[in-house]
């Protein structure tokens, strides 16, 4: 199944949802950063997480998720925008998935119950918006539908899933977003949180072959109304000339230290571990720019 996330309302146009199959997504930066199977789950979700807020997202905005929760895998960034595209990194890619109190392996003793998770929009004003909460359950599912309720002040139901093969790789990846709007009454409400537990591993269905606007079906019914359908992607917009024009900003004495000291520079990518070189001839070349 091709990677995509589809818009939709449902129950009259009182509940909103969004769900998305991320597959290859997820193994796309797994690959990039070469990750074990913790930190795999853990960028994966937030991967997702991602997608799913910057689908709410208009135009050219865009936003920044970072988690920093206190289990081994340490920090996660995730960039994405309101087209479809994501990337993203997590400070120790190599950390397998770690076993909790009762010897269980378990995401949240990966992550880390303990820390904040936080959201920074660029919706094209002069400051950009940040929300923060702490994490309160470590499985990155839970936090972001605690972000979107306390932060966002939408209430929400929030599904991140990574299903693994044996060897680590990533056998289904995606997850959904149910948001309630102002004037849904109870018993729809009673009528959603019945359905939530249809769908109780989505990567799952996934693999099965279920696809995202089935999965709405099961959770908002059959008159569910699809809005929009678009495709996902890890894409990273990272290049040589961005990088060089970071290296100017260092200034021609750090330049000329990298020229009479390393004979050369290498420059990578945290968001997609890209490498780009710079000769001597090319440095020489962005000192006299960093002069002037």
């Amino acid at each position: 199944m091709k990677d995509y996330l589809v818009k939709a309302l449902g129950y009259n146009g009182m509940v909103r949802g969004y769900s998305l199959c991320a597959t290859a997504v997820v193994q796309e930066g797994a690959s990039r950063h070469e990750t074990a199977s913790g930190a795999t789950v853990a960028l994966g979700r937030t991967l997702i997480g991602g997608l799913l807020l910057g689908a709410t997202l208009k135009g050219d905005d865009k936003l920044t998720i970072k988690v920093q929760g206190d289990g081994p895998v340490g920090s996660i960034v995730v960039d994405s925008n309101g087209h479809g595209t994501v990337k993203g990194y997590i400070k120790n890619p190599q950390v397998p998935l770690q076993a909790d109190a009762a010897g269980n392996l378990s995401l949240p003793a990966t992550v880390g119950t303990a820390g904040t998770l936080s959201v920074i929009k660029d919706l094209g004003l002069k400051e950009p918006f940040t929300g923060q909460v702490p994490i309160v359950a470590g499985d990155l599912s839970q936090d972001f539908t605690y972000y979107m309720a306390v932060s966002e002040q939408v209430p929400s139901a929030i599904s991140l899933s990574v299903l693994l093969n044996e060897d680590a790789s990533v056998a289904a990846a995606g997850g959904f977003m149910i948001q309630v709007l102002p004037g849904a009454d109870e018993e729809c409400i009673a009528s959603i949180e019945a359905s939530l537990q249809k769908v109780p591993n989505m990567a799952k269905f996934i693999a099965e072959g279920v696809t995202p606007e089935e999965i709405l079906q099961k959770i908002l019914g059959t008159d569910v109304e699809i809005l929009e359908s678009m495709p996902v992607e890890f894409v990273c917009d990272c290049s040589k000339e961005k990088f060089a024009t970071a290296i100017i900003a260092l200034g021609a004495k750090e330049i000329e230290e990298m020229i009479v000291e390393d004979h050369g520079a290498e420059a990578v990518c945290s968001f997609c571990n890209r490498k780009y070189h710079y000769t001597e001839e090319e440095l020489q070349a962005l000192k006299d720019e960093a002069l002037g």
